[in-house]
């Protein structure tokens, strides 16, 4: 199951730029445009913790 598009419009990465997070569905993760953390995605649930955040090419 695929996160809700509606849902995808409105996510923000949750550092003080709020900047918009790109989902990719394969790897079931989001990620923001602006930092580049990487979010994980965990039974269709986003994971918006910075704590849980890795960064681009750098696995969990």
């Amino acid at each position: 199951m695929a996160l809700d598009p509606q849902l995808l419009e409105i996510l923000a990465c949750p550092d003080t730029h709020h900047a918009p997070l790109e989902y990719d569905a394969g790897a079931q993760t989001l990620t923001c445009t602006e930092c580049g953390r990487v979010f994980p995605v965990r039974d269709d649930i986003p994971v918006l913790l910075l704590d849980e955040a890795t960064t681009a090419g750098k696995a969990s």
